[in-house]
């Protein structure tokens, strides 16, 4: 590992030099730095920040600190009550002792663990721009089918991050320019012309909490995830949904997707084709048919589409209840 300087954290602008980094759980900063992939030349510790709290917001909604444990949120009584979704996700990621060490922000800023670029030793666009993407003949089996490129066809790992683009979550940052706030949707790139930048943070920006709006759809919501082992193991599909039926009608639906693309996809294609159409299995697979449309499948990942489908149709029927 190369040698980097540590240091605490007194304020959001702490860490602006190049070649910084801010540090919270290191639950995978620390394996990258490991394996050669990450080399920052100092760690600037977050966790003294005032981010540990989850808190209720005027609207009815949640502000979660951007420190707040993964095990912590998950547990959290207002979560399970009103966000059921995202506590499922977060159960669903990792084990227990990572959840008991893993941050909110740390988690949304997760790299991806296609295999090309978790080896220094191989080209990958990500960690050496113009190099190649060779997953695309390689070992692609867990990789995008919608929004990757040819530079690029790695998926977001995070489980979290898909319950929260189902629930419009917005992130709040602090940073060199001051404080914004950016829809989740919003804090992925895809891959295009520059497949090493995962977000939409300029250098020194700090993701300090994630928002949730007062969403009612939102209490019959769940998290599916499909893995090879059945436990601590990353997704090779997943599917977030909130659903509200009213007279036998969708009135209101969230459905997001992951490990199919770049970043959490939301599957706006799928939701505007259920919303006041009767809450039937067969208008969920057509409308989880129509927001497939746009994958490009490679040799070996194609049987994403099929499982993606299954899912949202598994999912939403399991919300319907005893809607017939």
């Amino acid at each position: 590992m190369k040698n980097f300087e540590y240091r605490t954290a007194t304020g959001p602008a702490d860490g602006l030099e190049e070649g910084a980094v801010f540090l919270a759980g290191g639950t995978n900063l620390v394996d990258l730095m490991k394996l050669g992939v990450a080399t920052p030349d100092v760690l600037v510790d977050v966790n003294r920040l005032p981010l540990h709290s989850v808190d209720e917001l005027a609207d009815g909604g949640v502000r979660i600190g951007a420190a707040v444990r993964n095990s912590d949120l998950a547990a959290d009584r207002r979560i399970r009550t009103a966000y059921p979704v995202l506590s499922q996700a977060l159960l669903a990621g990792a084990s227990g002792q990572l959840r008991n060490m893993a941050t909110t922000g740390g988690n949304l800023l997760q790299r991806t663990r296609c295999r090309y670029f978790m080896d220094a030793t191989m080209p990958c666009n990500k960690h050496r721009p113009g190099s190649g993407c060779p997953a695309r003949d390689g070992d692609h089996r867990n990789l995008a089918v919608l929004g990757g490129s040819p530079a690029c066809i790695a998926t977001h790992p995070s489980d979290m991050a898909v319950a929260l683009a189902a629930l419009d979550a917005v992130i709040q940052v602090d940073g060199p320019a001051g404080a914004r706030s950016i829809p989740v949707t919003e804090l992925y790139r895809l891959p295009e012309d520059a497949p090493e930048r995962d977000t939409t943070l300029a250098h020194g920006e700090l993701i300090t909490s994630v928002d949730l709006p007062a969403l009612p759809v939102a209490a019959r919501s769940a998290y599916r995830k499909a893995r090879d082992r059945a436990s601590y193991a990353f997704a090779i599909g997943s599917v977030a949904a909130a659903l509200r039926v009213e007279d036998g009608l969708v009135s209101d639906v969230r459905l997001a997707f992951g490990a199919v693309a770049p970043k959490p996809w939301r599957a706006v294609t799928a939701e505007d084709a259920l919303r006041g159409r009767p809450a039937t299995p067969e208008n969920f697979r057509a409308a989880a048919t129509a927001e497939l449309e746009a994958a490009r499948p490679l040799r070996d990942n194609a049987y994403k589409i099929p499982l993606i489908r299954n899912l949202t149709v598994a999912i939403l029927t399991s919300l319907r209840g005893d809607v017939r």
